[in-house]
């Protein structure tokens, strides 16, 4: 591990965070248009900067650093990549084999992190609600529940989960629902369960971009999309917020935008909450003791 520790501080280089020096007034279209390019790549890079200070927090964490160079004009710059990786090399013996499940409301990126970790981890990665699909011969989830009713979905969805829970090294994403049958809580216990706690206002604006039609918890009659997708989260919420608390461990994206100063959770990489999610699944198999945390935003 210290060599490891040691190959990622020589990887490091100190960089100045300044903003370029861009003409305020541009004198035509063209440069118009070049000054409102560079001044979204100096938000993305600052973007980008805070998301490496976090990660670089989680690295010294890791290596047990009393200490790292704190500067408000310098950061250390090395890929995310790679510290997933190192990451997950150090999961993997406190796993032991056992599969994580990803639990959350959807839209809370679920499916997006949970292939980032499989394949970090070297695991093969499961849909249950397309296990659920593949169950009933290709229809699909909103299909089945506007022709069979929520419940018989439900139903079936524990039968794919107590299948899943029996097979090691897998990262499953589970449906939104899937909470709020205990039978499925005793399979998901099999593995680690992880909730993804994303803001309702961030879930509805992710749904509302790709429509809820394929939602049919969403799909109601009349209102525009946001509002939809904003009220339905709200109403589901109150219904599963217990049951998500039950899970192992809990990954807020308000918390890590908050520590990265981020304005919008929207901006944090899925590969950060990656890092996020086998930190804290370290923590809660007691691969690491001590204080909380520190982060470098």
């Amino acid at each position: 591990m210290e060599a490891a520790c040691g190959a990622a501080l020589q990887l490091s280089t100190l960089i100045t965070g300044s903003q370029p020096n861009v003409a305020l007034e541009p004198l035509n279209q063209r440069g118009r248009k070049e000054y409102m390019t560079r001044r979204g790549d100096f938000r993305l890079k600052s973007v980008c900067t805070r998301q490496r200070r976090f990660a670089f927090g989680l690295l010294s964490h890791s290596c047990n650093h009393s200490h790292v160079l704190e500067s408000e004009n310098s950061y250390a710059s090395f890929d995310e990549d790679w510290l997933l990786k190192n990451k997950a090399q150090e999961v993997t013996s406190y796993l032991n084999g056992r599969s994580i499940f990803l639990v959350g409301m959807m839209g809370s990126g679920k499916t997006t992190v949970g292939r980032i970790l499989s394949e970090a981890l070297g695991y093969s990665f499961t849909d249950s609600d397309r296990s659920v699909e593949l169950a009933m011969g290709g229809t699909s989830v909103s299909q089945i529940f506007e022709q069979c009713g929520e419940g018989f979905f439900r139903d079936h969805e524990s039968e794919a989960l107590r299948i899943l829970s029996l097979v090691p090294r897998q990262i499953v994403s589970t449906g939104g629902g899937a909470v709020v049958r205990p039978i499925n809580w005793k399979y998901m216990r099999q593995g680690i369960t992880v909730f993804l706690d994303v803001p309702l206002d961030a879930l509805a604006r992710r749904i509302a971009a790709v429509g809820t039609d394929s939602r049919p918890l969403l799909n109601f009659d009349a209102g525009d999309a946001y509002t939809k997708a904003f009220v339905g989260l709200f109403t589901l919420t109150k219904k599963r917020s217990e049951a998500y608390a039950d899970a192992d461990v809990t990954v807020s994206l308000l918390d890590i935008a908050t520590n990265l100063r981020l304005e919008d959770v929207s901006d944090i990489t899925p590969t950060v909450i990656a890092i996020e999610v086998l930190t804290q699944i370290e923590k809660f198999l007691g691969g690491k003791s001590g204080g909380a945390l520190r982060l470098y935003p």
